[in-house]
């Protein structure tokens, strides 16, 4: 297994991998691979680097790496999940987390802010509380027009345009899951099936693309489930509008198939998976423009 570099600390909020040229109505998003941990962040932070990664969907981004070269954009958020939560509403957010009360506008109640993992997470994914003090309303909202927004006005953007130019778009929103936990089977990994297909029960994509995407996985030998435990988040949610042309799919990855969960670094297992994700992708840029057809 691989040795993690530093910390990047550059302030990107997102990176968009294009192919020279566009050929597959397919766009792909990865929310949560960020690694970009900012010093005021980590010192505002009652937990190590180590702990503040396990949020993360690491590598996710690079799972998904032949997506330019077969033709289809991907974008990547650059800035950590444990910092702001690019698949969240706006404004989910915990007024226990803030010194001053929040706007009328804030979505205090979802279960997301009563789990503590809103826009601004309260806690880590083992349920820790990520913060020596209280934030303030102003960066919270630092945050969003420095990070959140912008992104998802590129992500707005990659979706429109291939709806135009194709007659239709399929956004694969793509994440991680912890091996462990979970009562759905288990798979290759420990304890976890090894992917969750999210379609909103039915709401956000045409029956074709979850079919499609689910037969090429099991064709390889996978576990696959649909919508339990996940069934899609706000991007999947929101961006979903198959009346529109716009076909939002979430793809949960059973971590252990391609990682070591507690040193957060690649398994051997990576490469193989990237290429099984590869014949996932021809797949889904293979489905007939009938078949998603409003």
């Amino acid at each position: 297994m691989d040795v993690e570099t530093p910390f990047d600390i550059d302030d990107t909020p997102h990176e968009i991998l294009t192919p020279e040229r566009q050929t597959l109505p397919l766009v792909f998003a990865s929310p949560h691979s960020g690694a970009n941990y900012r010093p005021e962040f980590l010192a505002a932070s009652r937990l190590d680097p180590l702990v503040l990664r396990r949020s993360e969907d690491s590598f996710v981004d690079e799972l998904f790496a032949w997506a330019p070269r077969l033709g289809a954009p991907l974008i990547r958020a650059l800035f950590p999940r444990a910092f702001i939560d690019a698949n969240r509403e706006p404004f989910e957010l915990d007024p226990t987390m803030f010194e001053d009360t929040l706007p009328s506008y804030a979505n205090t109640m979802s279960p997301r802010v009563v789990a503590g993992l809103g826009t601004i997470a309260r806690v880590v994914a083992n349920g820790t509380d990520i913060y020596h003090g209280k934030l303030s309303f102003d960066e919270a909202l630092r945050r969003l027009r420095r990070y959140y927004w912008p992104y998802h006005r590129a992500l707005a953007s990659l979706v429109e345009r291939t709806r135009m130019n194709f007659d239709g778009c399929i956004l694969i929103d793509c994440h991680s899951m912890p091996s462990c936990g979970g009562t759905n089977g288990c798979g290759r990994g420990r304890g976890r099936i090894d992917f969750v297909l999210g379609d909103c029960h039915g709401r956000s994509c045409a029956p074709a693309v979850i079919e499609v995407a689910e037969a090429a996985l099991r064709g390889m030998g996978y576990s696959v489930a649909r919508n339990s435990p996940y069934s899609g988040g706000f991007v999947t949610r929101h961006y979903g509008r198959p009346r529109e042309g716009v076909h939002g799919l979430q793809i949960e990855i059973n971590r252990a198939l391609y990682m070591d969960e507690t040193k957060i670094c690649r398994a051997p297992a990576m490469a193989g998976l990237k290429e099984d994700l590869r014949l996932v992708i021809a797949a889904l840029g293979g489905i007939s423009g009938s078949k998603i057809a409003a």
